[in-house]
């Protein structure tokens, strides 16, 4: 580097101290730990009962834990003066709230670095205690209360929300069922393209009441403000929705209407193999060995796969799958189309052909046709609002399912 300017060292700048109101006077350099001797940069002498000047009387040591270098735990031993008021006797130490909270065991700057290591380093609670030197649990308590300090707690953060995301997610599998949170999402960002979606809140509990208590919470102006609500195909996010925000169009995101379909085929073609075969699928039955084939988009079949289905459909053994994938693949293009109008039309077309004359045999068609037809408002309008898909909610959600699969400290939600 020919054009680089070098400057004098400083352990201060380089441990990031300054910013915390310190400055190191000594080190203690081991294989394992390294340990920093501070001083409080400001005086801090005058009383702050009368204000009158204090005299020195001696000092006390506080150790903190900070962010480590080289992934070696680093450890602030803080020499804090102490004074006495001449005139009222009052006795205080220096403030070092810069550097740490009130009887907190890891500087501000260790707490900065054990969230951002959580949120953006996916890094594990006890990877954070091992790298701040500290127990686990002190870690946990230190990191959350920070994280909800600064994300929960933020006045700001419900700010610009126009639109929503709402879906269920698994928090915690248990013999006695599944325990499942509702996660609400900001996709604002999303739609303007001005960045990712935001995780605004998670609601313990799966029902219309959870949503729609969380949205009654929130003040009228930012109630009026919501354009778009995108979710499944739960009818209580649906319901709760119509009832606090009349104004907001609710859109059932791609994925979940797929997904409907795709259950819809599954259903179709074990209930076939069985009528056929009368046992599940086997490894050289026909039905099973296409079974995820079936799920691939018409237009991502290789030659072998083609072939594939050309073999499975060529009698009329399985008419009713053809059938069902045919609805399938009908409703993959009308997402897929480059024409959002032409694909609105397609999709609607679909619609109203499992409304109408769908033979009664084909069971699957004919429950998917009544769902669709009971939420075709909200299946349509996402060709009039592109960009207004849940997608980034599922997102949020694997990474719910993430943090909770590395026990990040999440045993006691409450927001």
């Amino acid at each position: 580097m020919p054009d680089a300017t070098f400057t004098r060292p400083d352990l201060t700048t380089f441990t990031r101290l300054d910013g915390l109101g310190l400055e190191v006077t000594g080190q203690l350099l081991e294989p394992d730990r390294s340990v920093l001797a501070c001083r409080v940069v400001e005086p801090d002498d005058w009383c702050r009962r009368c204000g009158c000047q204090g005299v020195p009387r001696g000092t006390v040591s506080r150790e903190l834990a900070h962010e480590p270098f080289g992934w070696r735990p680093t450890t602030l031993v803080l020499t804090v003066r102490r004074y006495r008021c001449k005139e009222c006797s009052h006795v205080w130490r220096q403030d070092t709230t810069a550097a740490a909270p009130p009887r907190a065991k890891i500087s501000r700057a260790g707490l900065r670095w054990g969230l951002v290591g959580i949120v953006v380093g996916h890094l594990s609670m006890a990877r954070v205690a091992e790298g701040l030197g500290v127990a686990w649990n002190t870690a946990n308590d230190a990191v959350l209360a920070e994280g909800r300090r600064l994300l929960i707690e933020d006045p700001t953060r419900p700010d610009g929300v126009k639109v929503v995301g709402v879906d269920e997610h698994v928090w915690r599998h248990t013999r006695r069922g599944d325990k499942y949170v509702t996660v609400i999402i900001d996709l604002t960002p999303v739609r303007d393209g001005t960045g990712p979606s935001r995780l605004l809140d998670v609601v313990e509990g799966r029902s219309k009441k959870a949503f729609k208590d969380w949205l009654a919470e929130r003040d009228q102006a930012w109630r009026d403000g919501i354009e778009v609500v995108a979710m499944d195909g739960f009818a209580g996010f649906k319901t709760a929705t119509t009832e606090e925000l009349p104004d907001a169009v609710t859109v059932m995101d791609p994925f979940h209407v797929i997904r409907l379909a795709g259950d819809a085929l599954d259903e179709c073609r074990r209930r076939v193999q069985q009528e056929l075969h009368g046992h599940r699928g086997r490894k050289g039955d026909p039905l099973y060995t296409a079974r995820r084939t079936l799920h691939t988009g018409a237009d991502l079949l290789t030659d072998r796969q083609r072939e594939r289905l050309d073999k499975l459909f060529a009698g009329d053994r399985h008419v009713q799958v053809e059938c069902t994938w045919g609805i399938y693949q009908r409703m993959i293009s009308a997402y897929r189309h480059p024409d959002r109008a032409a694909g609105r039309v397609e999709m609607s077309s679909v619609i109203d052909a499992l409304a109408d004359s769908v033979p009664e045999a084909l069971v699957e068609l004919r429950k998917l046709g009544r769902t669709l037809t009971r939420r075709a408002c909200d299946v349509l309008a996402y060709f009039d609002r592109p960009r207004k898909g849940n997608g980034p909610t599922e997102a949020v959600n694997g990474r719910l399912e993430h943090l909770r699969g590395l026990a990040l400290g999440f045993r006691n939600l409450t927001n």
